[in-house]
C-alpha cells in the first residue's frame, strides 16, 4: 500500500519531469493507477488556480 506522501512525491516528480524509469515501474507494480490519476488531477487543478491568482494579482498591481 502506498502512502499519501509517496504518491504525492511520485506525482510531483512526474509533473516536473524528473521521475526515474525505475521509480515509475516500482510505483505501478505496488499500486493501482487511480491514486496517481486522482493526485495528478488535483495537482493540475491547484496549479492552474495558482496561476490564475498570480496573473490576476500581477494585472491588478500593474493597474494601480
Amino acid at each position: 500500500m502506498m502512502t499519501f506522501f509517496s504518491i504525492f512525491q511520485s506525482v510531483l516528480a512526474a509533473m516536473l519531469g524528473v521521475q526515474s524509469d525505475k521509480k515509475y515501474h516500482h510505483d505501478f507494480k505496488k499500486s493501482h493507477f487511480w491514486p496517481y490519476a486522482v493526485a495528478g488531477t488535483i495537482f493540475v487543478i491547484l496549479f492552474v488556480i495558482g496561476l490564475i491568482i498570480l496573473v490576476n494579482g500581477i494585472i491588478l498591481a500593474s493597474q494601480s
